[in-house]
């Protein structure tokens, strides 16, 4: 077999920066893709007169790997970095949010409440290391910190209304991660600054692809891989519904729940550690409006008839022609929810949308379309990483790896590509 040749499957974020840092070395990657495009939850898709991504996605000033990327493919002049604001819907009307003016304003919890908060948030930001958080429960750690008051109003419905049932399960330091990199995006503590690329990630996606082929990668669309060859603890090659081809390596970056039917033959405490990794599913809607809702980017959302933690105002960001809202919606995958029409969905971000802005009619609403991703988030739980495997297995010329492995960092397109090529060059060490 070629050693130059190596396998890579999947051809979302992780995978692509798995193929062009092995493109980088010397090596020709073969990339399997099931989806007709490249890019997995970052891909986009034709919403009228316009492309735009599936999911939302945003940058921050802290995203290094993204931002070297970006330099080394020659678009870094694509990006934008834009002042953006937070709202807060809440017993009825929407509030400014994220800075300290607007949490002492804030009406409900008492001063010793949002004192408490805005002190957690701080710390959380200023610290440095996670390994003391990983044990912790998160919902408990946050409680101890802001006392219930402050909890129930600012955090229990995002913990209930995204993890539901797992709400109680997390790690105190993936939800830390998540706070410290918003954080990390305001410039000074009242203002905030987030970037969009010009065409949105399919301007990062298209360069990649071309960069890829024009550096001889073999990338296969419409193509699954159906199970990886494993004879001896020696990794033989790919099957594909075209055959079998021998690869002396193989990556997979597909999510983790996928790997034990593509690797039937992997020891019995590998196939179950990845059968044990919980998931949680997402039917992510998303609205095309002739005005906006808001002002904000972000808006939390606490409302006891909205089943929903939040909103994106995407275009608050990212100019466009039309106003595009994302209403995510996230559930575990076994969630009868999960199972409801997609029409269900869409009738509920037009009835959230107006009730937060009485403004908006029937007429405002272009168009509604809702996106699902059955493996959307990883249950990250106290300890979550020691229960991976290791990337590199105990199968020679076998690496396996997901969005999970840059626990406690919340999967983002800047961590993909950071995680990815990493993966890659340790499997050409």
């Amino acid at each position: 077999m070629d050693g130059k040749r190596i396998a890579v499957l999947g051809a979302g974020p992780m995978g692509l920066a798995v193929a062009y840092q092995l493109v980088s070395d010397g090596y020709r990657p073969v990339v399997f893709e099931a989806d007709d495009r490249v890019g997995g939850m970052t891909a986009c898709f034709d919403f009228g007169d316009m492309r735009v991504e599936r999911f939302y996605h945003f940058h921050c000033t802290s995203d290094a790997a993204f931002l070297q990327l970006l330099d080394e493919l020659g678009i870094a002049d694509k990006l934008h970095w834009v002042e953006t604001k937070m709202g807060y819907y809440y017993q009825g009307s929407v509030h400014p949010w994220g800075n300290p003016l607007a949490l002492l304003r804030f009406p409900g919890p008492s001063l010793i409440a949002k004192l408490r908060y805005g002190l957690h948030a701080f710390v959380s930001v200023k610290r440095k290391n996670w390994r003391g958080l990983d044990r912790l429960e998160a919902t408990n750690w946050i409680r101890k910190w802001v006392g219930d008051q402050a909890y129930e109003v600012f955090w229990q419905k995002l913990f209930d209304y995204k993890f539901y049932d797992y709400a109680d399960q997390l790690s105190a330091a993936w939800i830390w991660s998540r706070i410290r990199r918003i954080g990390r995006s305001r410039y000074d503590i009242f203002r905030e600054k987030l970037g969009y690329l010009e065409g949105g990630s399919e301007t990062l996606l298209q360069s990649l692809e071309e960069y890829l082929r024009a550096h001889g990668t073999d990338l296969r669309l419409r193509t699954p891989v159906l199970e990886v060859a494993i004879e001896s603890s020696q990794v033989r090659g790919v099957t594909t519904g075209s055959g079998f081809e021998p690869f002396a390596k193989v990556i997979s970056t597909v999510p983790l729940p996928y790997v034990a039917r593509l690797m039937p033959n992997l020891p019995e405490n590998l196939v179950n550690a990845y059968r044990s990794i919980r998931n949680i599913a997402v039917v992510c809607v998303i609205a095309k409006l002739r005005k906006p809702v808001t002002e904000n980017f972000w808006l939390n959302i606490n409302d006891p008839d909205i089943d929903a933690p939040g909103l994106v105002e995407y275009t608050n960001l990212r100019p466009l022609d039309s106003h595009l809202v994302y209403v995510p919606f996230y559930m575990p995958g076994d969630h009868p929810q999960f199972k409801e029409p997609n029409q269900r969905f869409l009738d509920k971000v037009r009835a959230y949308l107006c009730k937060i802005n009485p403004q908006l009619k029937d007429e405002d609403f272009l168009a509604l379309h809702a996106s699902r991703y059955r493996y959307a988030q990883p249950v990250c739980e106290p300890g979550f990483l020691e229960r991976l495997p290791p990337p590199e297995l105990p199968i020679a010329g076998l690496w396996v790896a997901d969005t999970s492995y840059y626990y406690p960092e919340d999967r983002g397109i800047s961590e993909s590509v950071g995680f990815g090529r990493e993966l890659a060059k340790s499997a050409t060490l």
